[in-house]
């Protein structure tokens, strides 16, 4: 653990005493080594469960695809990055990027915190850095009120979490993870105890986010910069289903029927999420919405609690991260260009940018789960479970799917396809930059197709 920590640390002096013509070459090297490094949590032996650092930190199966991915992340956020700050003045450039690098390194340490107090307080600290880049770095004016909603959404939120964990202390002796695993509740049965299982659960149901609690999302990555919304969708939703699966194994029996109200809602949400991306005209929102109807199936599915529902929820996330990223970073090359985001002024571009076509192709491939990508795993271990808990889900994921594949369609349709505008004449041609951050994006996802067992979680 300690050998990502301490260069993730040493970051910070890089960013702030590299010389001004070397910064965004160092740091992005610098954090792609890490990212490097940290391939090797996929070497240890998976049957033995933990892998120890010290006493509070430590990494399992669950976590290490997750930790893998927040250290994949940053220097791609570095290179999405850098044509639209490097005009910035110095001391902004280095400030934006500590703050990507305070993100990391709260991701870091709250996907192997072993407590759930230094998880709840780590998932927590991730909202400042977040919050800063988005109400200093955002696009348009609305950034202040998407700032806010981000914040109270999330606040209001996770402040019941601490009073169960405090309560949970108070009765159990410990908050270690191997310990309250194996402590079972046996009569929950009162109301005090169902208001407990709600405040436990109703932290992570909003961070995901939830359809109904969902609203602070579309805001929050319309106007936040690129790396905003790629840590956002890549990372950030994911705190929401990894608390989840931690938590949820201490909530039986509550579960069984506390549980069917957020079901209800999230695979509800998978439907109308999908739906309201078909009348989107706004690119990033469209992106924004598709996350929301992806972690609904991810929350359907760790409600219902089966090996299976847990792997594809697991696989699911790891791919939407990756995709959904690359999407925010095609859709910011679209700006760059065109400084719009709506959807019908970019018409036409694959005639001028054809290589850049093919990156927007495979990525709404991917999105649609197209076989034999992971999203199609993951969505297929989930509506599969899902069908075995009840017959009657298959009627509104199978239409969830459906929506999800026509949206995509469109997505790319709009963007890339039809009569080119005159106003798209004289575009800039692509960098290489840019098709190397795709590609870092979506090779990964090509490479999981070969060995998807990396990111099965602790199922099988």
């Amino acid at each position: 653990m300690l050998k990502i920590l301490i260069p993730t640390i040493m970051l910070f002096p890089t960013a702030w005493f590299s010389h001004k013509k070397w910064l965004w070459t160092t740091t992005s090297a610098h954090s792609l080594l890490i990212a490097t490094m940290s391939l090797l949590w996929f070497k240890w032996n998976m049957d033995i469960g933990w892998d120890f650092s010290n006493q509070y930190l430590a990494v399992d199966p669950l976590s290490t695809p997750l930790l893998i991915l927040t250290c994949w992340l940053l220097p791609l956020m570095i290179l999405a990055s850098q044509n639209h700050i490097s005009p910035e003045p110095l001391t902004r450039q280095r400030t934006y990027i500590s703050l990507l690098i305070f993100l990391q390194f709260f991701l870091i340490m709250a996907f192997s915190a072993t407590e759930m107090i230094l998880f709840y307080i780590m998932f927590e600290a991730t909202l400042i850095p977040t919050l800063i880049i988005i109400t200093r770095w955002g696009n348009q004016t609305e950034r202040l009120n998407a700032g806010t909603y981000f914040l109270f959404y999330t606040l209001i939120g996770s402040l019941p979490l601490l009073i169960a964990l405090l309560f949970m202390q108070n009765n159990l002796g410990s908050l270690s993870m191997f310990i309250i695993q194996h402590s079972q509740y046996t009569n929950l049965y009162s109301w005090a105890d169902k208001f407990w299982w709600t405040a436990c659960i109703i932290a992570f149901l909003v961070k995901m986010p939830l359809y109904g609690v969902h609203l602070w999302l579309p805001k929050a990555h319309v106007e936040a910069p690129i790396a905003g919304s790629m840590i956002l969708a890549a990372v950030l939703l994911k705190l929401g289903g990894y608390g989840m699966m931690r938590i949820i194994i201490m909530l039986n029996p509550l579960t069984k029927e506390m549980a069917y109200p957020f079901l209800i809602l999230a695979i509800w949400g998978v439907v109308m999420t999908s739906s309201i991306c078909l009348r989107q005209t706004d690119l990033k929102s469209l992106i924004a919405y598709s996350s929301v109807s992806h972690m609904g199936l991810v929350a359907a599915a760790i409600l219902i609690q089966t090996p299976w529902s847990f792997a594809g929820a697991t696989m699911l996330m790891i791919a939407h991260g990756l995709i959904s990223s690359a999407l925010f970073c095609l859709a910011n090359t679209n700006y760059e260009r065109i400084h719009s985001r709506t959807l019908l002024l970019a018409r036409g571009i694959q005639i001028i940018l054809p290589l850049m076509a093919t990156w927007w192709f495979l990525a709404n491939l991917a999105n649609l789960a197209l076989p034999p990508s992971p999203n199609l795993m993951g969505e297929l271990f989930i509506i599969t479970s899902l069908f075995n808990w009840s017959n009657w889900t298959l009627i509104l994921t199978g239409s969830g799917v459906l929506i999800t594949a026509s949206y995509s369609l469109y997505m790319f349709l709009m963007t890339q396809r039809g009569p080119t505008s005159n106003h798209l004449i004289s575009l800039n041609p692509s960098h290489t930059r840019e098709h190397l951050l795709l590609s870092l994006h979506i090779m990964p996802v090509l490479l999981l197709i070969l060995k998807p067992e990396l990111i099965w979680g602790w199922t099988f």
